[in-house]
């Protein structure tokens, strides 16, 4: 065996005899617990008419990246019929896929004056998109991935990006490759529970995805020798797995289980190895130079000071950045606020686009200037807009089943 085999063997088993020694302590008692616990969840929700309700139903499609990865999408007109004003593009986090924003869907649909259409999709290697190889997982890529469903899916017309987590990476990385987009189109820019850097070398507090954390690295080495070995584990770990998505995604300790099971259902759906082929570029993703270039939209930033996945700093290093943000700080919330208290985010979206699209009336962009306060206004001039190419996009070929585990 080689040393590469050897290495990984002795985490295997190191991570069996941990997982014994646990048992022993109680491990196998919590298990039944929380399993008793979810088959009473299932009860109550099938009396109930199942999970909660997806939101307005869209078009899917599906766009193809600059190097032929299928990415699937989805368009939701806005529910009165009329013509939207703006285009809201949601870009989700690591681990997950379009329905984080479940909890948005009707909200956004259903604004009025302005209404808004709504584009979706699924990252790469993630819901259902195509799996990529591991070399494309970088940031760099999801931000062209970004663009690319933007050419295709909202080739005109102004944009509000909203972002969560590794999907306010990706929209850093588009203001990076593509700086004209947001001088000329992008008119409001949200990012929820994101960092801008890489946490050891900024002097922030570490996260639980650093590609210094041993058990993530240990994961992915594993992932990639033995995959069906870690599918089983994880299938039989399962409700250890879901106490410990409800412990580090919600601050919360009261949150209603039936979104702890929309994030481990989401988690669940992506393969291990997919998830791990992220790892380097989270913990590598360095993108404070990047941020100045959102000062010509509207920024917010939002977060929970119970994130135990990127730490709240983060959120305060992103809005130091630019002068021009919002910051608004949930106290108690953890990693997805989006869930764990949608009114609130879904009142701060709805005052972002209303603020965004006053500064786009007449078909231009008025620049903005920083003010202290929590309530930071526009002034007056600006540059025109201009229309981008629009690219190719394959109406319902996102349709069908998710796609398996590798």
């Amino acid at each position: 065996m080689s040393r590469r085999g050897w290495t990984v063997a002795g985490i295997t088993g190191g991570l069996v005899g941990a997982a014994g020694a646990a048992a022993g302590v109680g491990v196998a008692a919590q298990r039944r617990k929380i399993a008793s616990a979810r088959r009473s969840l299932a009860t109550e929700m099938a009396e109930h008419g199942g999970a909660p309700s997806p939101g307005r139903i869209g078009e899917e499609s599906s766009v193809m990246a600059d190097d032929g990865i299928r990415l699937a999408c989805e368009e939701v007109a806005p529910a009165d019929g009329s013509e939207p004003a703006a285009t809201v593009v949601l870009v989700h986090g690591f681990a997950l896929d379009r329905r984080t924003w479940q909890e948005q869907r009707a909200f956004l649909a259903g604004m009025t004056d302005p209404s808004v259409r709504m584009v979706l999709y699924d990252q790469r290697s993630h819901g259902r998109s195509e799996r990529a190889p591991q070399d494309s997982c970088t940031i760099d890529q999801l931000g062209r991935d970004l663009d690319a469903v933007i050419r295709a899916m909202v080739p005109e017309g102004p944009l509000v990006l909203v972002s969560h987590s590794m999907g306010g990476m990706t929209v850093m990385a588009l203001a990076e490759q593509h700086p004209e987009l947001f001088h000329d189109r992008v008119a409001a820019v949200a990012l929820v529970s994101t960092s801008a850097g890489e946490m050891a070398a900024s002097g922030l507090p570490g996260t639980f995805l650093s590609r210094r954390n041993p058990v993530i690295r240990a994961l992915g080495g594993l992932a990639a020798w033995q995959p069906g070995l870690v599918e089983t584990g994880r299938r039989a770990l399962g409700d250890i797995i879901w106490a410990i998505t409800k412990r580090f995604a919600y601050g919360d300790r009261q949150v209603d289980p039936r979104m702890v099971d929309l994030v481990d259902t989401m988690i669940d759906s992506n393969a291990v190895g997919a998830l791990t082929d992220f790892v380097d570029t989270l913990g590598t993703h360095d993108r404070l130079a990047a941020l100045p270039g959102l000062c010509c939209a509207e920024v917010l930033v939002l977060a929970g000071d119970g994130d135990r996945i990127i730490p709240y700093r983060h959120s305060e290093v992103i809005a130091d950045a630019i002068p021009t943000a919002r910051l608004v700080r949930l106290p108690g919330v953890g990693h997805m606020p989006m869930l764990e208290q949608p009114e609130k985010v879904d009142a701060e979206l709805g005052a972002l686009i209303e603020r965004s699209l006053e500064r786009t009336r007449g078909g231009r962009f008025r620049r903005r200037r920083p003010e202290h306060g929590p309530d930071r206004r526009p002034d007056a001039d600006g540059t025109p807009d201009r229309p981008r190419r629009r690219a190719g996009v394959l109406r319902g070929a996102g349709r069908g089943k998710r796609k398996g585990r590798a």
